[in-house]
């Protein structure tokens, strides 16, 4: 569904009350069938993507509810660990349609690469051009059994499980989900995983599993190291899920470009792994108070953002993967900041639902905002109201929930109507995102 955008012609105040995390969403999900017992994740994240989770367990075997907000999960007949050497090709594939979600997808691939199971992984046409190549390489290293139906690389694939040995294993790239697949595969071998090369990514798989009792232990030395050394029988967990960051990006960086505004996120996750985009922020000048709430197995906070004027930042690869979700709206973040703003070491966008970088800077482009595309990132010049000038403009999201997203809080500062060729995508992740913009503009927000 498309959708028309006024430019605002109030402050946006008040505070937005988060959707749970995406993220530890997805993780809840896929890790509660492991537990020895029933688990519980509240507040849990309804969306299209962590739905291809919860419906992939549940068609593995898994017990689940979702309820007024919580998930609840047990084993039910969840596959095992495979005991024997015996092969899974005599077993009957199970189908799993992995829609959009490339979390589900690798990390899936990661869970039943040493279980009783024989699986079919496809997706949808987005879903089936990004790499699994990252998950695959260094999974098969561990004596995962993989087959490409199609495309190398590529959705749609098989998985065999079969039993797993041990090892030490050294991403290409930084990558959670990488790391979290071979960490899943790790709790089906007799045997420690290392995994080198994990950079600055997110820990939640990590938090997880130590709160259920595994021996996981991580270390920085720059390139980052993390070994699950000890597993045994999982404990069920029982969590509240935090407000999403990733989501809060958006309503904080509309409150820090357009004059007047005060926005708080309430209850967000401020796990280190996850707020590089603040301190960006902080280095361009942005008012921001953070206020923690106490100490928990994530930690979580209120964070206030005021407006403020900007300057213009530079972000290096190893600052990337603290923020890859955020550089769309950063770039729309950017145009409001006096001066240049480069991004690199970011080629990752370009391999997400969309091309990131080929999408933004277009986008920004037909603002009338001077953007410049490179291989690994781009260059923004500032600051420019979007759009002015014109009467209307039309742009394409690509279907990219992030996107749309950072193209509707653009709208928000520009001197003309925009029109957005797609909205539902937004439901990936964020199913209530243009409800809050109605509570924030007129001052009441939850």
């Amino acid at each position: 569904m498309s959708i028309i955008l006024e430019p605002l012609s109030t402050p946006l105040r008040g505070a937005i009350r988060l959707p749970g995390d995406k993220s530890i969403s997805h993780r809840a999900a896929l890790l509660g069938p492991l537990a020895s017992g029933p688990c519980v994740a509240r507040g849990w994240l309804d969306a299209q993507d962590t739905r291809r989770s919860l419906d992939a367990v549940r068609a593995l075997g898994a017990d689940a509810v979702f309820a007024d907000g919580d998930l609840r999960i047990a084993p039910g007949g969840f596959p095992g660990a495979r005991g024997s050497q015996s092969p899974a090709a005599d077993m009957p594939a199970l189908e799993i349609d992995c829609g959009n979600s490339g979390t589900t997808a690798r990390l899936l691939i990661g869970l039943l690469a040493g279980r009783e199971a024989r699986v079919r992984l496809d997706g949808d046409a987005s879903l089936r051009r990004r790499p699994m190549g990252r998950v695959l390489r260094p999974l098969r290293r561990l004596g995962a059994r993989t087959i490409t139906l199609k495309r190398a690389g590529r959705l749609p694939l098989e998985i065999e499980g079969r039993p797993l040995r041990g090892g030490s294993c050294r991403l290409a790239v930084p990558s959670a989900q990488a790391k979290s697949a071979l960490l899943l595969a790790g709790l089906a071998s007799a045997e420690p995983v290392l995994i080198e090369g994990c950079g600055s990514s997110r820990d939640h798989t990590e938090r997880l599993l130590r709160l259920m009792g595994a021996t996981v232990e991580s270390a920085g030395d720059g390139g980052g190291r993390v070994a699950l050394l000890a597993t045994g029988p999982l404990r069920p967990f029982d969590v509240t899920v935090p407000g999403d960051p990733s989501s809060a990006a958006f309503a904080l960086v509309a409150a820090a470009m357009i004059p007047g505004s005060e926005v708080v996120a309430r209850g967000m996750l401020l796990n280190p792994t996850r707020i590089g985009f603040l301190r960006v922020m902080e280095r361009m000048g942005a008012d921001i108070t953070v206020a923690p709430s106490g100490d928990g197995w994530e930690p979580v906070g209120d964070v206030t953002v005021r407006h403020a004027p900007l300057r213009g930042y530079r972000i290096a690869a190893d600052e990337v993967p603290g923020l890859i979700d955020e550089l769309p709206i950063l770039a729309v973040l950017a145009a409001a900041a006096e001066g240049v703003s480069v991004v690199s070491g970011a080629a990752e966008l370009r391999s997400k639902e969309s091309d990131r970088i080929a999408a933004i800077v277009s986008s920004l482009r037909a603002f009338g905002i001077p953007a410049i595309e490179a291989p690994d990132g781009f260059t923004i010049t500032g600051p420019v109201r979007p759009g002015q000038g014109r009467r209307r403009l039309r742009l394409a999201t690509g279907g990219d929930h992030r996107i749309a997203m950072a193209l509707a809080v653009a709208a928000l500062g520009a001197g003309c109507e925009t029109e957005l060729d797609d909205t539902d995508c937004v439901a990936v992740s964020f199913p209530g995102f243009f409800d809050i913009w109605r509570d924030l503009r007129e001052g009441n927000g939850s």
